[in-house]
């Protein structure tokens, strides 16, 4: 496993991705509308920043962002194997969110993990 991506809330994307982008020398490497929120991918060249700003006032994010303000929401691992990272941490006694992978942004496989289970850090494994 290693390090795919920091998940950063924020109520702009296009205005924080346009700093990201000039502060880091970063290029867009994905942009979509997914699950009810606007997601940009800055490559960073050994990971990428998501930048997630919620289309609506409902969804993990727009909640994400009532409650905390704009900021990191989730670290991501890259996996070859979903299913198998979430066996290991289901055996290490870790909560999951997601008992199987579900479809994410960029047509990856994902799972996340409770915060509560992993010092207080919303963990996801990505599959590429």
């Amino acid at each position: 496993m290693q390090f795919d991506h920091a998940g950063i809330a924020t109520d702009d994307a296009d205005a924080l991705a346009e700093q990201y982008a000039a502060l880091f020398d970063a290029t867009v490497a994905h942009e979509e509308r997914f699950d009810g929120m606007t997601v940009v991918f800055l490559d960073l060249g050994n990971g990428f920043f998501e930048v997630l700003e919620p289309l609506d006032d409902e969804g993990a994010i727009a909640s994400y962002l009532d409650r905390n303000g704009p900021g990191i929401h989730h670290l991501a691992v890259a996996t070859d194997d979903v299913e198998a990272a979430l066996a290991r941490a289901r055996e290490a006694g870790v909560e999951l969110i997601d008992e199987e992978p579900r479809g994410g942004a960029w047509g990856h496989d994902v799972a996340f993990l409770h915060p509560e289970s992993t010092g207080g850090v919303l963990l996801e494994f990505v599959e590429h």
